[in-house]
């Protein structure tokens, strides 16, 4: 294959660097949250699911709107840096916050903004690269973007640790990180070519491109059924405390977590290439139901450790795999859209998943709530394996 199909276009980099700025930023107040809330505002963790979960779902309903709005534009690089620019003028604003409706108000906001994003930085990847290396691209890409939610963790621990800071500082420091991510973008980011008034040659070729075909659909609700089980990740940080980990070692295990992610996403993406994206999300999918396992059973904060690390590997295998496999099921003339349902899909799903896995954790305790995560999981991988094999559009 010629060298220059194979390479990774400035795109592909760009925002690759964007996002790693990003979470480095994100990353220095997530894994605080949890604890800022349930400690320092006094939230139950069913409060903690539900402001996650509807931040997340707020989010979704926008990707369909700006995937939309992307295809039928002649640019995806305005609504890019819109949604960019906008989280991450409020994200550091939670250091201010006086109760939990300010947080759930912040987080809600700066979820809008991962909306505007989202979809078409996806469809901008798809755009900018060969079909032959799109599971490289993605993987290349989460890859970056936990580089930076290693980097964060890190940086809030130096800070919380060594320096002495309060999470309110750490919070509002995670500003500088943000402003480079928007500096890069604004810069870097380049159009891809996309000539939206010509007539189409071939109007039944045209018709096959801009459809989202049943099989697609299907592969939306196998997805759905997952997420039912998928809850936000403030529940992993909150369980970690209760088997030993200490506030001031939380940014060090989520550090942990993302290293395992970044050097796994690529290796997984590119394997995705070779082998196929269905068996590397079965695997996957069958790493989390026994994580979540494990989680319901530990008892030590060692336990919480490796459970951590194989999480990551989880992510690996399925993150940029998945989103591969949604440009693999449609034409170019819907990847926008595509990715906006397919996230859509995911983050509708989150919010009662997060706010059901914080009822359960309430009401019956976390190994009953990671035994229902687990349970789903499986069921999905059950419905995958018998999905057939994927079609490239």
């Amino acid at each position: 294959m010629n060298r220059s199909r194979t390479a990774l276009p400035r795109n592909v980099i760009v925002l690759s660097l964007v996002s790693l700025f990003t979470d480095a930023s994100s990353e220095m107040i997530y894994p605080l949250i949890p604890a800022f809330l349930a400690t320092v505002l006094g939230a139950s963790a069913m409060s903690v699911g539900a402001i996650e979960g509807t931040a997340e779902a707020v989010a979704s309903l926008l990707k369909v709107v700006s995937g939309t709005w992307s295809d039928r534009l002649s640019r995806r690089k305005p609504l890019i840096v819109a949604g960019y620019a906008l989280a991450s003028i409020v994200r550091p604003l939670i250091g201010l916050a006086q109760a939990a409706s300010q947080v759930f108000a912040i987080r809600v906001t700066d979820r809008i903004g991962k909306g505007l994003r989202t979809a078409p930085r996806d469809a901008l990847i798809a755009d900018s690269v060969v079909p032959e290396i799109r599971g490289r691209a993605y993987g290349f890409h989460r890859a970056a973007d936990h580089a930076g939610a290693v980097l964060g963790p890190l940086v809030a621990f130096a800070l919380l640790q060594m320096a002495g800071f309060t999470m309110r500082t750490v919070f509002l420091l995670a500003a500088i990180p943000a402003a480079l991510a928007v500096i890069t973008l604004v810069i870097g980011l380049r159009e891809v070519p996309r000539d939206l008034s010509a007539p189409p040659t071939n109007p039944q070729a045209a018709s096959e491109q801009s459809r989202l075909p049943r099989r697609f659909y299907a592969y939306l609700g196998i997805l759905a059924l997952f997420t039912l089980g998928n809850s936000t990740d403030a529940f992993l940080l909150l369980r970690a405390q209760s088997l030993g980990v200490s506030l001031a070692q939380l940014p060090l295990l989520w550090a942990f977590l993302h290293v395992v992610k970044m050097s796994t996403s690529a290796p997984g993406g590119a394997l995705s290439d070779r082998l196929g994206r269905r068996p590397l999300i079965i695997a996957g999918w069958a790493v989390y139901a026994l994580v979540y396992y494990g989680f319901a059973r530990a008892e030590t904060s060692l336990h919480a450790w490796l459970l951590f690390g194989s999480y990551g590997i989880f992510f690996g295998l399925t993150e940029g795999v998945e989103k591969a496999m949604v440009a693999d099921l449609v034409g170019a003339g819907a990847r926008g859209r595509a990715f906006g349902w397919f996230h859509l899909t995911i983050g509708l799903t989150a919010l009662p998943a997060s706010i059901l896995f914080g009822a359960i954790w309430d009401r019956l305790g976390p190994a009953m709530a990671f035994g229902f995560g687990a349970a789903c999981s499986i069921l999905a991988a059950a419905l995958l394996l018998v999905f057939g094999s994927v079609r490239r559009a």
